[in-house]
């Protein structure tokens, strides 16, 4: 289920003082962030991120088509180890 249109999206304030901050100055470097549940907004569309993973931080160039989502979908927090071993252990193929 998603947040109420009444509340608005989640976005965190301090971030948005950084961007703001990042946009003044000209600076490019990527902006460093935990907050996954944070919303994307359109102020943040042509700025590098550095996502926590919970482990490192991963770059994200935020585009027009990412408007809306979380920056938690950006970051995958899991690595995914394949399925059982060889297929050519008397498996199928």
């Amino acid at each position: 289920m998603g947040r109420s249109l009444k509340k608005g999206p989640y976005v965190v304030e301090r971030l948005l003082e950084k961007v703001a901050r990042a946009e003044s100055t000209g600076n490019r470097e990527p902006i460093k962030l935990w907050a996954r549940a944070c919303t994307i907004v359109p102020e943040f569309i042509g700025k590098n991120f550095a996502i926590h993973n919970g482990r490192t931080f991963m770059k994200l160039y935020v585009t027009e088509d990412m408007v809306g989502h979380k920056f938690g979908e950006f970051a995958p927090t899991r690595t995914f180890k394949v399925h059982g071993g060889k297929a050519g252990k008397g498996g199928k193929k």
